[in-house]
């Protein structure tokens, strides 16, 4: 999904000056209201680093939303191998999973904001990142629910209402931070937050599987 002429090895400090920059223009503006010139201005280096960085302003986008995704991903396998090296039972790794991808976006607030609404619009970006991305994370999340209960199994279309469900909880606060803010004050990218959060979702897995919720401690 990187695009073929972008350098994201080079740069250091100066090419993550440029990626905090796009990001935060294009949370403001949107990416089509964020020009090249404004990215360069505002990250203080010339329009011309931002092609030798990322290709332009499209290749600056590919690499921000493959960044995201290889990231959560990496996250969900990473918690689920975890979870279940130390013996964790199925139902709770739910829970492991949506901490380590809450905890995931909380530390790129800007970027899950940006991404998540990126994916709401119908392109050929987005096309391509739902036949790589998002279908290993719906394999993924099909196997995690289908160690929880045999029922996923047998009948598959419970196991992806449930995972569209899961899913949606995970990354609701990250779609809509403003929202949340402004209407319910709260404050998703707080550790509060989270641990509020992880309480409702640790009863919602129990609820789903037929047992008592117990308390996070």
């Amino acid at each position: 999904m990187l695009a073929k002429n972008a350098n994201p090895a080079g740069g250091g400090s100066t090419r993550e000056t440029v990626i905090h920059s796009a990001l935060r223009l294009f949370n403001m503006g949107g990416y089509d209201g964020t020009s090249v010139r404004a990215i360069a201005a505002d990250a203080g280096v010339n329009i011309a680093l931002v092609s030798y960085y990322f290709g332009g302003k499209q290749g600056l986008l590919e690499y921000l939303m493959a960044s995201f995704f290889e990231g959560y991903l990496n996250n969900l396998e990473k918690a689920e191998l975890d979870a279940e090296e130390a013996g964790v039972p199925p139902d709770e790794r739910l829970v492991c999973v949506a901490d380590a991808l809450i905890g995931y976006q909380q530390q790129s607030l800007y970027l899950s904001r940006f991404v998540h609404r990126e994916m709401t619009l119908d392109n050929q970006l987005v096309r391509e990142l739902m036949a790589s991305y998002l279908m290993k994370e719906k394999f993924l999340l099909t196997r995690l629910f289908e160690k929880v209960s045999p029922e996923f199994k047998i009948d598959p279309l419970s196991a992806d209402f449930a995972i569209l469900q899961y899913r949606d909880m995970i990354m609701m606060p990250f779609l809509q931070p403003q929202f949340l803010r402004k209407v319910f004050y709260l404050q998703p990218g707080e550790p509060s937050f989270r641990m509020s959060y992880l309480r409702y979702i640790r009863k919602w897995v129990k609820q789903l599987v037929g047992r008592p919720a117990e308390k996070l401690k």
